[in-house]
Order: structure tokens, then sequence, then C-alpha cells
């Protein structure tokens, strides 16, 4: 019996590396197929011929991406952008998570300010007002339009909430009874205890503002002002031929939309392949913890 149990136990155990296995190629397998189309020549991807290797090898595409200096100054917008973004919201939602974590009686407003952080949540008031307000606070052209124009990111708040919510109470009691105040319970006790979920956060914060692009063709007048993504949009897709020399237009023949934007994707998604692995053991156990409560 014993053995017929440890023999049932080996065959799912199996079954589970070959399942995990699976689904690793399968996610695996869509971003070397968008490598292998960035590096193969034009008339190859339009007859369907690249799959898992490239044909017809070629960086044409990341030259044309990479060939002036604007790409690169505008890799450097994007990484202020998040890095200024991150700090900054990471600051803010703590600063706010802390006290609507406690209960109507230890916070009075508690309840009227969740009502309208989750109306704020649900309604804006629409992209001509959006721009509106930005233009009068002086945010044409400049990178705090990018930072501060995707607003207070309500969802952080209540993970963060909820995850202070479900910390012991007992924690911040007795730090209250050795002299502790509210600013050093939440620096000294709270904080270093929610690392999983502040890890979470910043996920969120960097895949957001790297990834994000609109903002910047609303607010931006000049090329020179754009973030990454908002720059190979467009060359993606407001590309202009006469704009370019003779030496780029020819190599620009030899590219399809597919390859350009595969090369655009590739580029996209490196800064994140490299950070998320750093995050990804707290993230699971941020995301559950904080969403219990609401």
């Amino acid at each position: 019996m014993v053995a017929e149990q440890s023999i049932v136990s080996r065959l799912l155990n199996g079954l589970n590396v070959l399942l995990l296995i699976a689904i690793a190629v399968l996610c695996i397998l869509p971003v070397w197929y968008t490598l292998a189309i960035s590096l193969s020549e034009k008339s190859y991807v339009a007859a369907g011929q690249v799959f898992l290797w490239p044909k017809g090898f070629t960086l044409s595409s990341y030259e044309a991406i990479v060939s002036d200096h604007q790409f690169f100054r505008s890799f450097w917008i994007s990484v202020q952008r998040v890095l200024y973004a991150s700090a900054l919201s990471f600051l803010v939602i703590l600063l706010m998570a802390y006290p609507l974590s406690k209960s109507a009686k230890e916070f009075r407003p508690r309840n009227y300010v969740m009502w309208l952080l989750i109306f704020c949540m649900l309604f804006n008031g629409g992209l001509v007002p959006w721009y509106i307000t930005m233009r009068d606070l002086g945010m044409i052209n400049s990178i705090w339009g990018l930072v501060l124009g995707g607003g207070l990111p309500i969802f952080n708040i209540i993970l963060v909430m909820n995850y202070f919510r479900n910390l012991p109470k007992e924690m911040e009691e007795s730090a209250l009874i050795d002299g502790a105040g509210p600013w050093r319970i939440l620096f000294s006790v709270l904080l270093p205890l929610s690392m999983p979920v502040m890890a979470t956060i910043l996920v969120f914060t960097i895949v957001y503002h790297w990834n994000e692009f609109f903002q910047a063709l609303v607010l931006m007048t000049k090329n020179d002002h754009y973030p990454l993504q908002s720059y190979i949009r467009q060359v993606a897709v407001a590309f202009d031929p006469t704009e370019v020399d003779e030496e780029t237009a020819k190599r620009l023949t030899m590219l399809s939309d597919q390859t350009l934007n595969a090369a655009k994707i590739f580029i996209s998604m490196l800064p994140l392949l490299v950070i998320y692995p750093f995050l990804q053991k707290y993230f699971v156990k941020g995301i559950t913890l904080g969403s219990v409560k609401g």
C-alpha cells in the first residue's frame, strides 16, 4: 500500500513538473517569436516563414530605432520618469494608506476619504479638463507632467491599506507603550514588515510609467521631450520617409511594420524583464495579503 502511494506521488510530481515546463515554454515562446521576427528580413516575415528562428538575419529594425540620438534621449527620459514616479508614489501611498488602515473611531474622516477615493477611481473628469488642468499647472513639456499626470494610484493605496490592516495590532500597541509616535511606528515597525506589498506596488508603478505613451503625445509639443514608448510609437506609426537621410530611408525599405513593431515590443520588454525577477518573490504574497479586507 505504501509502495503504491509512493508511485502515485511520484507520478503526480512528474506531471506537475511537466505541466510547469509546458507553462514556462508557453510564456517564453511569444517573447522568442517576437525576437525572431525583429531579426528577420521583410520578405521572410511577409511570407510567414519565420517561427522560432530568424530568417535572413538582419539588425535593420533595431538600427532604424537606435540610429539617432533621440532614442537614447527618450530612453533616459523614461528612466527618469520611472524613478521619480516610483519614489513619489511610494511616499504618497505609504502616508495615505496608514491613516486609512485605522478604524473610523481612530481616524474620523476615514469613511469619507475612502468614498472619495473610490468615486475618483471609478470616474474622471475627461481628457480635455485634465489637459487644461495640466496646462494651468505649467506641466506642458515638463517631465513632471508625465510623473504627476497619472494621478493618485488609488488601487495601490487600497492594497497597502488592507495589508496594514492584516498586520497584528499588538506590534503597534507595543510600540505605543514603548513611547513610539505614529511616524516612528510607520517607518520603524510597519514599513519593514510591508516589503511584499511595497514590492508589488513598485512593480505596478514601474510597468505603468514605462509602458504609458499617450500622456506624452498630449503634453509634449516637442519630440525631444518624448519618453521611449512615445518615441517608438512615433517611429513605428507616424514615420515620415521624407524627413530622413538617404541611408536611413534605404534601410527602412528592408523593414515591414511587423518587424519594426516586433523590435519595438522587444526593446520595451527588456527593462521589465530585468527588474521583475528581483521583485517576483514578493509579488504573490503582497497582492494576496493586501486584498482580503475592504
